[in-house]
């Protein structure tokens, strides 16, 4: 079979597509046979060595987002038969609950293996089934981006229909919170510096839009279309940057989500603390919440916003186009 590794030479990364065996199944693993793989931020991050997951000499096998379908089992697995669609959980052993320090290092693309590969053998308490209305593409942007906006909304503090959700941006985790907060029957005010990218979250059901970059007050723009209520969630997924102004732009007792990996030297926490204002660290989610998500999805036929399909050979363009900045949505990669 066929599999991309990333390898680093000194300071610079490459992606090479070589031979290598296929994988056979331990007694409670499954083979899949891979059909798309997605982008995350995160990728960009580890090749970059930005997140201190180090890359061992023989390199890894990125991405931690696909999709497809069984084709053999171990002889323990009773979850998944062959001709189940399936996707692989971000984190392999985070089910339910809180997750344990045990489930950090556990993690497909960094420092498990990836699945950008024709063939992934995983252990079946870290697979999915995947809604039936998604093509393999659509089913593989669900991972990280999907489950991380559904963990921010839904859980911890869950979103209640009629209030008021902020998202940033038009890549994949705000996309997913849009239409997660309008299928719950929230509205939703989205930010972006882009005209074109404010124009397409209008038409994906946004309220009201803010370009931030024409409208650096945005927080008081904001404050003024919620009659000086503010959002009731906020999906921050800016960091540093952007967390001022999310204190700023939430509700009081609402909840701000930071997502991503970030650092947040110097910021002023006490207006969060007088709105009683809860600050909620979103580390994608357990595979509880991604089979509870794909319920919502399937029940609201909901599809991911995909910008652009490429082949897995072109692993390197995908890449610079992530780090460009300039992607709507999810960015696959077709096997």
């Amino acid at each position: 079979m066929k599999a991309c590794r990333l390898k680093i030479n000194g300071h610079t990364n490459h992606f090479v597509i070589e031979e290598t065996e296929r994988p056979r199944p331990m007694p409670r693993q499954v083979l899949v046979r891979m059909r798309a793989a997605s982008l995350n931020r995160r990728d960009i991050m580890l090749a970059e060595d930005r997140l201190g997951v180090p890359i061992p000499p023989h390199g890894m096998i990125p991405l931690s987002d696909g999709s497809g379908d069984v084709v053999e089992v171990g002889a323990e697995v009773t979850r998944f038969a062959p001709g189940d669609r399936v996707a692989g959980a971000f984190f392999q052993t985070w089910i339910s609950g809180t997750v344990t320090p045990q489930d950090l290092p556990m993690t497909l693309g960094g420092p498990l293996d990836g699945v950008l590969a024709e063939y992934c053998a995983l252990d079946e308490a870290g697979l999915v089934h995947v809604p039936e209305h998604l093509s393999y593409e659509e089913s593989s942007t669900l991972p990280c981006a999907a489950v991380t906006a559904w963990n921010a909304l839904f859980e911890g503090k869950p979103l209640r229909m009629g209030q008021t959700v902020l998202v940033m941006g038009a890549g994949g985790v705000s996309m997913f919170a849009l239409q997660f907060a309008r299928a719950a029957g929230a509205r939703v005010i989205a930010i972006s510096s882009n005209e074109s990218r404010l124009e397409h979250m209008r038409n994906l059901g946004a309220w009201r839009t803010i370009n931030y970059l024409s409208n650096p007050d945005w927080p008081n723009s904001l404050m003024q279309l919620t009659e000086q209520r503010g959002a009731d969630h906020v999906v921050d997924i800016g960091g540093a940057e952007s967390l001022p102004k999310s204190i700023a732009s939430v509700a009081m007792g609402g909840c701000v989500s930071v997502v991503g990996v970030m650092t947040f030297g110097g910021v002023e926490l006490a207006p969060l603390i007088a709105k009683s204002a809860t600050l909620r660290g979103i580390a994608v989610g357990s595979r509880d919440m991604f089979e509870a998500m794909n319920r919502a999805m399937v029940n609201n036929d909901l599809h991911p916003v995909i910008g652009q399909r490429m082949n897995w050979h072109q692993v390197a363009d995908a890449y610079a186009h992530m780090k460009s900045g300039a992607h709507i949505g999810k960015i696959v990669l077709s096997l």
